[in-house]
């Protein structure tokens, strides 16, 4: 595997289901995650959880990029992420579905080149189409009053 384009993280078991996550990344530190009860203790977020933040996290700084890209100035963006865990067919359990919901400071008018910036920036997130190749991954921007300026479905259509 060539170096160029890893990203690493090593990770240490410390007892029962408490792992410390050390990003190997500039200044990116560590992480403890756990499990919730009864197998750990809940010290830490749990890897679903830290699925759910990383694709919420990653559409928030793309549709951030998208915001400055078009010399926008955006208050700062809030997002929600939501994962919904179900059995498969064995009965394990999966991650089914993750739900986003990116909420601007401002808006919609306000926003120069909005609709080229929503029909977009998902296409930039990393993470999230690494993910949509498994999971279905729905986005929802709103404005500062809750009003609907993108929907995108489970799949992956944009606009």
């Amino acid at each position: 595997m060539s170096e160029e384009g890893l990203i690493r993280v090593e990770i240490e078991q410390l007892e029962d289901y408490r792992f410390r996550l050390h990003f190997l990344a500039p200044k990116a530190g560590e992480l403890l995650s756990d499990e919730p009860a009864p197998l750990g203790g809940g010290a830490g977020p749990n890897p679903a959880l830290l699925l759910a933040a990383a694709v919420g996290n990653c559409l928030a700084a793309s549709l951030l990029f998208a915001l400055r890209k078009f010399r926008n100035a955006p208050g700062p963006i809030r997002a929600e992420a939501t994962a919904r865990r179900q059995r498969n067919a064995e009965g394990r359990w999966r991650i089914a579905e993750i739900a986003v919901r990116l909420k601007l400071a401002e808006a919609g008018e306000a926003i120069a080149h909005r609709a080229r910036i929503l029909e977009q920036f998902e296409q930039f997130c990393v993470v999230t189409e690494s993910v949509r190749a498994g999971i279905p991954v729905t986005v929802v921007v709103e404005d500062h009053a809750g009003t609907v300026l993108h929907r995108s479905s489970a799949g992956g259509d944009h606009g």
